[in-house]
């Protein structure tokens, strides 16, 4: 292998068992409920977010919405997260942010920003890949895989693209 080929740490096939095991694990803790709000962070959050809205409408009789929480990850401080439809109203919404990887909390603690001011009923959170290094009060209530890393590797989820989709350790 060269040193700078990344290692495959899920295919495609083991990708969709997990969104599939995630979404029977958010219907198992809300099947009680008449809906939920899916929130997906923009990128890989998004499209793995449509994936578990795709699989929940397969086996849940709730309603399941989408949304998408824009912002750039690389920015140092976020300006207010706004989802891409502003008029939803969260008041007494199951609400589930959902992104590909949780790092250190960061990212997830601004897609917060829009559902703290307001009295929602649940708020969790769902990630793909948990990768262990916590920085912010943030966990995640749903994961796919908890992946030990050093602060220097790389984890790239790649979903939007069939050929190319798995998760990489580079």
């Amino acid at each position: 292998m060269k040193p700078n080929q990344p290692t495959l740490i899920l295919n495609a096939e083991q990708i969709r068992q997990k969104v599939r095991r995630i979404a029977f694990q958010i219907y198992e803790n809300n099947f009680e409920e008449p809906a939920l709000l899916l929130a997906g962070i923009s990128g890989e959050g998004f499209v793995l977010a449509q994936m578990l809205t795709r699989e929940l409408q397969t086996i849940a009789p709730f309603t399941v919405e989408l949304l998408r929480l824009e912002l750039d990850k690389k920015q140092a401080v976020q300006p207010t997260v706004q989802p891409d439809r502003p008029a939803v109203d969260f008041t007494d919404q199951v609400v589930i942010v959902v992104d590909d990887v949780l790092y250190t909390g960061r990212t997830l603690v601004f897609s917060l920003q829009p559902f703290l001011s307001v009295p929602v009923r649940k708020l969790q959170v769902a990630v793909l890949i948990d990768r262990n290094h916590p920085r912010y009060p943030v966990a995640a209530d749903y994961k796919g895989y908890e992946l030990s890393t050093t602060l220097t590797e790389h984890v790239e989820v790649v979903l939007g693209d069939a050929k190319r989709m798995g998760v990489y350790l580079q």
